[in-house]
């Protein structure tokens, strides 16, 4: 440095230029390393990877080359980054368990489910697989943009065309800096038909769009808890959703069980989970396995867990999923690059950019073929001109000196262009045939056509969408698969440990305060008919039990109100109480409204498309539903059925479809008619006439009668009787039925109606709370006009509040002189009831 030179100092901000680095360097992570483009689903080095491999040659009818020569060219031209970055890249495209239409047809060792890696770069061989030629298919069609690569010494692509939406069909990870997107994969031919939906109605909810996109699709299938969180993560780009293997429980001869683990969720590595149970078992954190071995072979996964005789295989699975990866979370992310810019997207607007940018390959594929054909035009009309002036032209040609001058001539002459002129200069002689005179022609017809119908499509918009419908339309007959990931309902609440609950039967009961609780089913026992019962629930004086319930722990309570809205709740989440309890409050465990009741509770254990729902009100309108209607119910409830002015829903019927409906009133009127009589109805619908009323007369019990059934009536006072289903002759809904039993101020007017074989118990509940369990078999037979036999003797217990059917029990009768004395009195009584009668 010369002695007069000073150095130069220039002084910054530090502040200033850590926030502008930092935020540049920011910027080139997000863009150019960890973030997808939302049009072809890829990040930077996966595009390099396919784009150098499609440059080479490489594509899926050629032969395999090495892992180094593919690495080498990227990392030279393309991805200014190390080696082994590139060849992870590429390795996880020819990964069948992490990608769902793998990118890459690998060739030797590229990894497995056990987390072992990928074979050194040298010794593997890879070439394009078929499905990833139409990620670069008419690249070479001006379709895409261009820019300089590192150094400038080369142009790579912008984004690829993208014949199909990568981007959910393959789904995308990645960490940038403040922001990381976690795209799952979805099933090819779901998320096609979602891209034909939008371009047929862009105004399409995100809820239609799920009738079509169920759901992520892992390569590694499992099994999805729920539709929450994919649709939240489709509707706002956020969610989480709970993945758990496949399992199944093979049971033993020798009476042992052993859980098989088909499937594993997705990026679970199967050695390390393997692992995990062995320790569990080790220290003691799970108890009961006996052994645990890994089966898996080419033909598929198995992984076998031996479970000691003594334990439940149901409730160790539950502990698996809790305590290892055979259960987890994936929190979905929905961020991608939009015009370079990270966006986080909703199902829709990725299959409307994806759209988007078809429409832009169309458009400039369909430009680039126009002017190809129109430049091809150009010289054959160039061509027809020469041969029109066949003996001007070789003439003309024959005296000039040199090309130059031939040209000049040509183009003056007959008003050529430079590039015609050129043309047919270089024609050969054979040209000149009159066969080859007719391949013009035809060769210049068939481009006008093709150029009309070229800018046929660049001037309609619909002629660009129907194109892209028809491409995609083929990629998914050529490339669809069966969907490999199961959509189980339940969602959060399938995590509880539902499995830890024994199932068993028990009774809900319901008063008429609503108050709620569960019993087990053998609380009550059996007696004969006239006994005085034993005391069912504490109530207080205003209070009685309405409603008696037979079900099971783990099936669904569905809950109609009087208002026409239903409910749900599983069985065991009701909660036990003594015989003696009240219970709690109904609206402690449902979201019930002030002035609305319960009035029906249906047990579900599945719920089917080939079940319906039969309802009956208190004016006699009776309406039918799919019970699949009824599946997926909101915390505060759903509209059962819509309900005219001063009515209440009375009854709810699970049915078949096929039955026979009878349905009683307080004054003892019956009408018997076919189901299919009330034509099937969406859940909101009000129903129409079941029974035709007098002014006084309201619906009490509407009921299934089957085959070898009996009609139960039971009245306010107690009496009651069995008469056979041939007394009742079927009937069209709608009339005012037949006289089923006679009202006396004796009976009292009829409390309630069921259906009974004989073969069952009944539980009759008076307004005090009594309740008393008989067979059904020591009610004797009447016809429709009796009164019937009393089946209690109330005393202070005021009168009947309601009965209910119940499964028999074989219950050791108490052997007490006070029972048997009350026994032998209600028989006596009873006796000389029906001797009067």
């Amino acid at each position: 440095m010369s002695e007069n030179r000073k150095p130069s100092v220039k002084e910054i901000n530090i502040s200033h230029e850590m926030r502008t680095s930092f935020l540049d360097y920011a910027m080139s992570v997000i863009v150019s390393r960890a973030l997808p483009d939302v049009r072809d689903g890829l990040k930077p080095v996966h595009r390099r990877i396919l784009y150098a491999m499609n440059d080479l040659g490489m594509t899926s009818d050629k032969a395999y080359k090495k892992s180094a020569r593919i690495v080498g060219e990227v990392i030279g031209k393309y991805h200014p980054h190390g080696d082994t970055a590139v060849y992870e890249s590429m390795v996880r495209m020819a990964q069948d368990f992490n990608f769902r239409y793998m990118l890459i047809d690998g060739h030797g060792n590229f990894g497995s489910v056990d987390g072992d890696s990928a074979a050194a770069m040298r010794y593997t061989e890879a070439r394009m697989s078929k499905i990833a030629m139409e990620l670069v298919r008419d690249i070479n069609k001006n379709t895409i943009d261009y820019k300089d690569n590192y150094d400038g010494s080369e142009r790579e692509p912008v984004v690829l065309p993208a014949r199909f939406p990568n981007l959910l069909v393959n789904g995308a990870s990645g960490i940038a800096v403040g922001m990381a997107t976690n795209i799952p994969p979805h099933q090819l031919g779901e998320v096609i038909d979602g891209v034909l939906a939008v371009s047929k109605d862009p105004d399409i909810t995100i809820a239609e769009l799920m009738e079509t996109i169920q759901g992520p699709d892992f390569p590694t299938a499992g099994q999805i808890l729920g539709r929450s969180g994919i649709r939240k993560a489709y509707e706002t780009g956020r969610g989480s959703i709970i993945i758990r293997g496949k399992v199944e429980i093979e049971e033993r001869s020798n009476g042992k069980q052993t859980i098989i683990v088909n499937e594993l969720p997705y990026q679970v590595n199967k050695a390390k989970l393997i692992e995990k149970i062995a320790e569990l078992v080790r220290d003691k954190k799970i108890d009961g396995i006996t052994d645990l071995r890994d089966e898996s072979d080419r033909n598929g996964m198995r992984i076998v867990i031996e479970v000691r005789r003594d334990a439940n295989a149901n409730v160790l699975l539950n502990n698996l999923y809790k305590q290892t990866a055979l259960q987890t979370s994936f929190g979905l992310n929905m961020l991608a690059l939009v015009d370079g810019q990270p966006k986080v997207l909703n199902l829709k607007q990725f299959l409307y950019h994806y759209l988007e940018h078809q429409k832009v390959i169309i458009r400039r594929r369909t430009q680039f073929e126009l002017e190809k054909a129109e430049a091809r035009a150009h010289i054959l009309e160039g061509l027809r001109i020469a041969l029109d002036h066949l003996d001007k032209v070789i003439a003309l040609i024959r005296g000039s000196q040199t090309a130059d001058i031939a040209r000049e001539g040509l183009m003056t002459q007959f008003s050529l262009s430079e590039k015609q002129a050129q043309a047919i200069l270089d024609m050969r002689l054979q040209r000149l045939t009159g066969l080859e005179r007719e391949k013009i022609e035809e060769e210049y017809k068939g481009l006008m056509v093709l150029i009309a119908e070229l800018r046929a499509i660049l001037a309609d918009g619909e002629k660009v969408l129907e194109i892209i419908r028809e491409e995609l339309t083929e990629i998914k007959e050529r490339f669809n698969d069966k969907r490999r990931t199961e959509i189980v309902s339940g969602g959060a609440e399938m995590i509880e440990d539902e499995d830890l609950i024994p199932v068993e039967n028990i009774v809900i009961s319901l008063t008429h305060n609503g108050y709620i609780k569960r019993l087990p089913a053998s609380t009550y026992r059996s007696q004969k008919r006239g006994g005085r019962g034993i005391q069912g629930m504490g109530t207080n004086e205003d209070d009685f039990v309405e409603q008696l319930l037979t079900t099971s722990t783990h099936n669904t309570i569905l809950f109609f109100t009087n208002k026409g809205k239903v409910y749900r709740s599983k069985g065991y989440e009701i909660p036990e109480y003594s015989r003696t309890a009240k219970g709690i409050p109904i609206i402690n465990l449902l979201g019930i409204d002030k002035g609305e009741w319960v009035n029906a509770m249906i047990s579900v254990e599945e719920f089917t498309d080939d079940s319906f729902l039969f309802f009956t009100t208190k004016q006699g309108i009776s309406k039918r539903s799919p019970l699949s209607s009824f599946s997926n119910i909101r915390q505060n409830g759903l509209i059962a059925v819509n309900l005219r002015d001063e009515d209440d829903l009375i009854s709810v019927k699970l049915t078949d479809g096929t039955k026979d409906i009878i349905i009683g009133t307080k004054s003892g009127m019956l009408i018997h008619f076919k189901e299919t009589d009330v034509r099937s109805m969406g859940r909101t619908a009000t129903g129409v006439k079941g029974i035709t009323l007098d002014p006084s007369d309201e619906v009490v019990s509407m009921e299934i009668l089957e085959d070898g059934y009996d009609v139960l009536v039971v009245t306010r006072n107690g009496y009651g009787k069995r008469t056979p289903k041939a007394e009742y002759r079927l009937q069209s809904r709608g009339g005012k039925g037949l006289r089923t039993t006679t009202v006396t101020e004796k009976t009292g007017a009829v409390m309630a109606l069921k259906t009974v074989t004989g073969e069952e118990d009944i539980m009759v509940i008076t307004a005090s709370g009594v309740i008393i369990r008989m067979s059904t078999d020591g009610i004797s037979q009447f016809g429709r006009y009796a009164q019937g036999v009393r089946l209690i003797r109330l005393g202070d217990a005021g009168h009947v509040a309601t009965i209910a059917v119940v499964d028999k029990e074989e219950i050791q009768l108490e052997e007490s002189d006070e029972v048997e004395g009350l026994v032998k009195e209600n028989i006596i009584e009873n006796i000389e009831d029906i001797e009067k009668e």
